[in-house]
């Protein structure tokens, strides 16, 4: 009884501190947008959302900082469900929070990512503060909760006083917007569905430090297809509008930031058999930086890259490569990180230009470039 009343008064204090207003929307009221296979429903004796790819919207609701809770169930096997927030008016950028149901108990079993331009980012944003590992309930009622505070975010599942999924700096860098219950794929339920408005808190970044050596000042090209360009060639050409960009850190060039997402039709998702075809809808951006010299030498490229790259050394190139998910094997994931793969630049004494073409195959288009030390003379 001790314990039952400690966790009470804790959860009234937790509701006086957060709560400003609110509110709770039924499933089959008409302030929900829905979109694709989403519809009011009774399941499990409850009222509920179905959505089973597509989205429920609150129409009328622009959300900064708030506690949104909602009971999910799912029979599913395989699927990824969750809440977006921070919708833009744009439609097209936003905060996703989601699980994957077919990864329950592992290390990614729940993800959280920027929406840019209609992209997704798991690839380029993985490790602490975008996954997690938690047990995903199958067909039976559970909780989820999600706290938004200025620029960070906390996700709890089942328990609501530890988080599962801490993310310590929002992405997307919008403030204030829609809420979404969303399923990518996978039939999932949907009920009690509650928002409450917060007092806005500061905004605070928490990005890491930039690792020594990381390149960070580029100039990126505009869009082309992939497919009608040798991508054993640099980009060339006086009439190039070149936008000079900095790379966030770790060092990442995020290229959803600043161009479309392109969705292509990648044909070996599901057939290993066709990894080396052509793959429709790739688009590649040229990328392009200096790197000063102050002798001869040979440095060491440490590269992470979503999903394809050719890297061009002073108009020659140095290397190509692909780590798109599913390609170097069928469950190859095609996280970006700096150490993914090397190349070795000879560089001349005084100015050499670095220029990568970057093509995108899904879940995230962006690179990271990282020197090791020169060595001693």
């Amino acid at each position: 009884m001790v314990g039952y009343a400690v966790r009470a008064i804790a959860v009234v204090l937790f509701l006086c501190a957060v709560n400003i207003s609110a509110q709770s929307v039924a499933p089959d009221s008409s302030r929900w947008q829905l979109e694709g296979e989403a519809k009011a429903v009774e399941y499990q004796g409850r009222k509920a959302l179905s959505i089973s790819g597509g989205s429920a919207t609150l129409k009328d609701l622009q959300l900064r900082d708030g506690v949104i809770d909602v009971d999910v169930s799912t029979p599913a096997t395989r699927g990824f469900f969750g809440i977006q927030f921070r919708i833009g008016d744009d439609d097209v950028n936003g905060e996703w929070v989601y699980l994957r149901q077919h990864k329950s108990g592992l290390p990614d079993a729940m993800q959280y990512t920027p929406v840019l331009n209609t992209g997704l980012n798991w690839q380029l944003y993985s490790g602490p503060g975008f996954i997690g590992r938690v047990d995903v309930p199958r067909d039976e009622w559970f909780h989820l909760r999600l706290v938004i505070t200025g620029a960070q975010a906390k996700l709890y599942v089942k328990d609501m006083e530890k988080p599962a999924l801490e993310i310590a700096d929002l992405k997307s860098g919008i403030q204030k917007g829609r809420v979404a219950l969303a399923v990518l794929t996978g039939a999932t339920y949907f009920a009690n569905f509650e928002v409450r408005e917060t007092k806005d808190a500061p905004w605070q970044r928490q990005n890491i430090a930039m690792p020594p050596g990381t390149l960070t000042k580029w100039s990126l090209s505009p869009t082309y297809d992939a497919l009608a360009r040798d991508l054993e060639q640099p980009l060339t050409g006086s009439d190039i509008k070149w936008r000079d960009v900095e790379a966030e850190a770790p060092g990442l060039v995020t290229l959803y930031r600043y161009f479309e997402a392109p969705h292509p039709r990648v044909t070996f998702a599901n057939d290993f058999s066709k990894r080396l075809d052509p793959q429709p809808g790739m688009m590649v951006v040229y990328a392009r930086t200096t790197i000063e010299s102050d002798r001869e030498q040979l440095r060491k490229l440490n590269i992470g890259y979503s999903d394809d790259v050719s890297v061009f050394l002073n108009g020659k190139i140095l290397f190509r490569g692909r780590s798109a998910q599913n390609f170097r094997d069928p469950g190859f994931l095609g996280i970006v990180d700096a150490e993914n793969d090397a190349v070795y630049l000879p560089l001349k004494k005084g100015k050499n230009e670095l220029m990568l073409a970057v093509s995108e195959l899904g879940g995230g288009w962006g690179f990271i470039c990282r020197l090791d030390p020169a060595r001693a003379k």
